[in-house]
């Protein structure tokens, strides 16, 4: 049995691509491993607050010195911390957006992304005060783009800051086995997305049955 938690971010509903796929995936999952529990938050629809000066305060205070505001203020991240840090598997539905993430998904990144829950920090190690905290785990992404070209070598890669960026976050609090799925050409349409989509499919049901463990991207 696995504990996944399944995210989506697009603002789309059943236009989106990425839900699309994420969605074909969970199923496919849940049929080659029945035992698996599934959690669903949908950011693209019901957006996590962004961070602010008071969310600074209670996060950089000790736990036991905060006061019931502080509390309140911190206590949506600690229950997004929770979610996340109980899963074992990650399943992520992100369009890109400018050529990076929604500004909903980086709102998330910034609430789970947190000293003293997802990574340590020790400014007394000069040589890497940074420790991941979350270790252990799988993540697969779904990409859904509006042209192509964004991979290795390709004519936009300089022009992708959404793969880079998702594995540096990732990455900085322990999650370092990530596999994507790229949805491309939504723009263009016709066959070109068509062909995109028959590809997706594909790695989903090869994925599924995989225990995410295929790295695609």
């Amino acid at each position: 049995m696995a504990r996944i938690l399944h995210l989506d971010s697009s603002p789309r509903g059943e236009r989106s691509h990425s839900r699309q796929i994420t969605k074909e995936f969970i199923a496919a999952r849940i049929q080659a491993h029945p035992s698996d529990v599934v959690t669903y938050r949908d950011i693209g629809r019901y957006p996590i607050p962004h961070v602010d000066e008071s969310w600074i305060a209670a996060a950089y205070t000790p736990p036991e010195q905060r006061t019931p505001e502080l509390c309140a203020v911190i206590s949506l991240s600690d229950r997004l911390i929770d979610e996340f840090l109980a899963a074992a598997r990650y399943v992520i539905g992100i369009p890109m957006c400018n050529f990076s993430v929604p500004s909903t998904f980086k709102a998330y990144i910034d609430q789970i992304v947190r000293v003293g829950r997802t990574f340590a920090f020790d400014p007394e190690n000069a040589t890497n005060p940074y420790k991941p905290l979350v270790l252990g785990k799988k993540m697969l992404i779904v990409t859904a783009r509006g042209g192509s070209g964004f991979e290795p070598g390709g004519r936009n890669e300089k022009l992708n800051h959404q793969d880079p960026y998702l594995k540096t976050v990732f990455g900085f609090i322990g999650i370092t086995d990530i596999t994507f799925i790229h949805i491309e050409n939504d723009e263009f349409g016709g066959t070109s997305l068509a062909r995109s989509l028959a590809a997706a499919r594909i790695q989903v049901q090869l994925l599924a049955s995989d225990d995410l463990s295929r790295n695609a991207g």
